[in-house]
């Protein structure tokens, strides 16, 4: 962990400040939320908190590259960080306390960049989890206070927890078929959302979860704290790691089984 152990300690940092801005407009009556190109909401919560985060970046880690929702990709070299300001933004514009800051330092390797830290914090649910590589994942509220996580050892489809955002997606790609027959097959279904779903894996209360389509901020932390627990994080093509536009987790017991449901061709 020594390797990035202070890349961990500055994403905390980092985490620590976005929850105090997103935290502070949070059922604001004068919140302003504007339609982007893709009809997605952004709101002035989402833009001043990844603005928060670039501004200390700059000054703590000038020679990183950062990529981020809402203002796109600055800078270039072989570590870059990953910055999604709010998870979750319909939620929080209604609201509701599911959205989450997800935070990753990547490094460039074999296979391209790969999450080597990853910080995932929700304070509207007081809630807070990270790994880093070679380190394991956690969830607490600090660094020293703190609690490992692993994935669960459920290996049967009919004893597992799956968890989903929606139907809509699976059914305009084509896969709904397959979703539906895996919905059949396990034991419980709850459309959770966003990362909340991957943390739960990671921490051993979901089994499996899957997103049809995703971009690279919404995964990199999920991808590396998943990972750390023990578990499978890949596309739905099975290529691991978060490059692949959509995504599957599970505790790896039932890795083939997931896919294989969410591939199936009618």
């Amino acid at each position: 962990m020594a390797g990035y152990h202070d890349d961990l300690r500055l994403a905390h940092v980092l985490a620590d400040a976005a929850d105090a801005a997103t935290m502070g407009r949070f059922k604001a009556l004068d919140l302003k939320v504007e339609t982007k190109p893709d009809m997605t909401p952004v709101s002035e919560a989402d833009k001043a908190s990844e603005e928060l985060i670039r501004s200390q970046l700059q000054r703590a880690r000038p020679r990183d590259a950062i990529l981020g929702e809402e203002y796109g990709i600055e800078g270039t070299g072989p570590r870059r960080w990953v910055i999604d300001p709010i998870d979750g933004t319909k939620n929080y514009v209604r609201g509701v306390p599911v959205w989450a800051t997800l935070i990753s330092l990547m490094e460039a390797g074999e296979g391209g960049y790969q999450p080597v830290v990853g910080v995932v914090s929700a304070p509207a649910l007081g809630r807070r989890w990270w790994a880093a590589k070679g380190a394991g994942a956690y969830t607490g509220r600090s660094l020293s206070s703190a609690t490992r996580m692993n994935v669960s050892k459920v290996e049967q489809l009919s004893d597992a927890s799956f968890a989903y955002s929606s139907l809509s997606g699976w059914e305009e790609r084509g896969r709904l078929d397959g979703f539906l027959d895996l919905t059949r097959e396990v034991w419980r279904t709850r459309a959770y959302g966003d990362f909340w779903p991957y943390m739960m894996v990671a921490e051993g209360s979901v089994d499996i979860c899957a997103e049809p389509e995703l971009s690279l901020w919404d995964m990199a932390a999920n991808a590396i704290i998943v990972q750390e627990a023990g578990g499978s994080f890949t596309g739905l093509d099975g290529t691991p790691g978060p490059h692949s536009g959509n995504a599957a987790a599970s505790n790896g017991l039932l890795h083939e089984e997931l896919l294989g449901y969410l591939n199936q061709r009618y």
